[in-house]
C-alpha cells in the first residue's frame, strides 16, 4: 500500500489528528448546569444574550446573580423613590458594597411582630408593602419629648397612678388602704410607715391579714404564706411609694419567723406566735428604742440652749418634748422646706406645750444658724459607710452647722440601719411629683394657680422633685441609737449586732 493512501484513510487520521481540547468554561459550568431545577431552567430561558449567528444561549450562574441583584437594588430603589426617601448614587463596588450586604441582611429578617406571610417573607418584605412601611417611620417617631431628667431617669417615675382597680385579686383591704394613704402622704416618715405597715400585716379596721390566712391543703403555713399569700401585699405597698429601710427590714424579720415557725405547730397556734411576735417587735424595736433614744437626747439639752432641727422627726419631737417635761429652758429654730412644708406640725406640737419656736425656710438656714448651740436631725437610715440619708435639705443644715461649729446630733433607731454604701443623692432615691413645686402657695391644701401650672407644656423645661439626700459622715458629731451614742464611723458595728440578735 504507497504511502498515498495509508494517508488518506480515515483510520490513519484518526490516529494522527489530536483531539480538539474542551472549552473550560463548559467544563467547569457543566455539573453546576445539571444540578438546577426544572423552575431555575425556565426562568433562565426567558433570560438569553443574542449570539453572533442569531441564536440564542443560557446565561451562567454568576451572570444570573449580578441580573437578579441589580433588579434588587432597582426594585429597592424605586420603592425609596416612592416614599419620598432621597436615593443616593452609590457604586456597585468599593465601600459601598458592605452598607447594601447589611441593608440586605437588615432587611432579609422580620422584625418582632410582623406577620410572616406564606413564603418565608415577612410583610415588610412583600412588594406591596414597602412603601406603606417606609411611609409609616416618620409618623411613629415624631414623639413630644418626655418629662424627665437623665441623671434620674433610672429612678421609679414619679407620674404613676395607684388604683384599687388594677390591685392584685390577692391583696387584702387593709393594704389596699394602706397604700393610697402612703401614696398621698397621709402617712409619711419611716417610722410611721413601718408601724402602719406591720400593723396592716397584723390588723386592720377589724380584719386580719395573718390571722384570716388559711393554709392550701397539701401544703404548710411556712411555705405558703410568705411566698403566696404576703408577696402580694408587699407588691402593691412597694408600687404605691418605694419601701423605707426600716419597712424592708421589718419585711425581712417577717418572713424570717414566718420560716422558723415549726411544722408541728397547729395552724392557729402558728399565726398567734406570728402575731404575738409582731407586737413584741414594735415594741422592742420602735416603741421601747424611741423612749431610750429621746431620754439619751434630752440629757444633752441645758438651760439656754437654742436647738436648730429640720422638718419633722418623730424621735427629735419626743427628745424636745422630753427635755420641756424636764424643766429644761431652750428654744427650738424649725427649718422647713417645701412640698411637704413637715415642720409645721412639729411647731404647732411643740408650742402647744409651751416651748419658744421659731419657724423659717431652708433658704434662711445661714442666719439662723449664727446663735444656734446644737442641731437635732432625724433619719430616714443610717448607711454602713457612716452618711446620713434623710429629707432633701438635711445635707445643706449640716454643712452650715459645720462651718459655724455648731455639733449635729442624729437620733435614729437600729432598725433603720443598712448594710447598704452611698456617696451621692443620685444612684438610690425617691422622686416625688413634680406638680407640688409648681404651686405659689404656701400651704397644699389651697394652692394658687402659679406661672408654672402649665410646665408640662414648656419644651425647655424639667421640674425636679427628689425626696431625700446624703449627709457626709464627717459633718455628723454624734449618733444616738437604742445601744447608745456613737461616732458614724460605729454604724456597720450596730447594724451587725442588731441583726444577730
Amino acid at each position: 500500500m504507497s504511502t498515498t493512501q495509508l494517508a488518506s484513510s480515515p483510520a490513519a487520521t484518526a490516529q494522527k489528528a489530536p483531539k480538539p481540547p474542551k472549552p473550560k468554561e463548559e467544563k467547569a459550568h457543566k455539573p453546576k448546569e445539571e444540578k438546577f431545577t426544572k423552575s431555575k431552567e425556565d426562568a433562565n430561558s426567558k433570560m438569553v444574550a443574542s449570539t453572533p449567528a442569531g441564536g440564542e444561549s443560557k446565561l451562567t450562574p454568576k451572570q444570573l446573580k449580578e441580573l437578579k441583584k441589580a433588579e434588587k437594588q432597582a426594585r429597592r430603589a424605586a420603592d425609596k423613590a416612592a416614599s419620598g426617601v432621597a436615593v443616593q448614587g452609590k457604586s456597585e463596588g468599593g465601600a459601598d458594597k458592605k452598607p447594601k450586604q447589611q441593608a440586605q441582611k437588615g432587611s432579609a429578617a422580620p422584625k418582632k411582630g410582623e406577620k410572616i406571610e406564606k413564603g418565608g417573607k415577612s410583610a415588610a418584605q412583600q412588594p406591596g408593602a414597602s412603601t406603606a412601611v417606609m411611609t409609616a417611620g416618620p409618623a411613629a417617631t415624631t414623639q413630644q419629648p418626655t418629662k424627665e431628667i437623665a441623671l434620674f431617669r433610672h429612678l421609679e417615675n414619679p407620674d404613676r397612678q395607684l388604683s384599687v382597680a388594677g390591685a392584685h385579686k390577692d391583696v387584702h383591704p387593709a393594704i389596699l388602704a394602706l397604700g393610697l394613704q402612703m401614696a398621698s402622704y397621709t402617712i409619711c416618715g419611716s417610722n410611721a410607715r413601718c408601724v402602719a405597715t406591720l400593723l396592716a400585716f397584723k390588723r386592720a379596721s377589724d380584719r386580719y391579714v395573718i390571722e384570716d390566712y388559711k393554709t392550701p391543703p397539701h401544703t404548710t403555713l411556712t411555705r405558703n404564706l410568705s411566698s403566696h399569700h404576703l408577696s402580694p401585699q408587699i407588691e402593691y405597698l412597694r408600687s404605691a411609694r418605694p419601701m423605707s429601710i426600716s419597712m424592708r427590714n421589718a419585711i425581712r424579720w417577717l418572713k424570717l419567723e414566718i420560716s422558723t415557725v415549726s411544722i408541728d405547730l397547729s395552724e392557729a397556734a402558728a399565726k398567734k406566735l406570728l402575731l404575738d411576735k409582731i407586737d413584741n417587735y414594735i415594741r422592742e424595736k420602735i416603741t421601747i428604742a424611741d423612749q431610750a433614744i429621746s431620754s439619751a437626747a434630752a440629757d444633752k439639752i441645758v438651760d439656754g440652749d437654742v436647738i436648730v432641727t429640720f422638718a419633722k422627726s418623730s424621735i427629735v419631737q419626743m427628745a424636745l418634748t422630753e427635755a420641756h417635761r424636764r424643766g429644761r429652758k431652750f428654744k427650738v429654730v424649725i427649718v422647713d422646706s417645701r412640698p411637704l412644708l413637715e415642720g409645721r406640725q412639729m411647731c404647732k406640737a411643740l408650742t402647744d406645750i409651751g416651748v419658744e419656736c421659731t419657724y423659717t425656710l431652708i433658704h434662711a438656714i445661714s442666719y439662723v444658724i449664727r446663735d444656734a448651740t446644737k442641731v437635732y436631725l432625724g433619719a430616714h437610715a443610717m448607711l454602713s459607710n457612716g452618711r446620713l440619708y434623710s429629707r432633701v435639705g438635711t445635707a445643706s443644715i449640716a454643712m452650715y452647722a459645720k462651718e459655724f461649729e455648731v455639733p449635729v446630733i442624729v437620733c435614729c433607731e437600729s432598725i433603720k440601719f443598712t448594710d447598704k454604701v452611698g456617696l451621692d443623692s443620685i444612684v438610690s432615691n425617691e422622686l416625688a411629683s413634680p406638680d407640688e413645686l409648681t404651686s405659689i402657695s404656701l400651704t397644699r391644701d389651697l394652692q394658687s394657680l402659679g406661672k408654672l401650672v402649665k410646665w408640662r407644656d414648656i419644651p425647655n423645661l424639667n421640674i425636679l422633685n427628689i425626696m431625700y439626700d446624703v449627709t457626709p459622715a464627717e459633718n455628723i458629731t454624734l449618733v444616738i441609737t437604742e445601744y447608745g451614742s456613737l461616732p458614724p464611723s460605729s454604724v456597720p458595728v450596730v447594724h451587725r449586732l442588731s441583726t444577730n440578735q
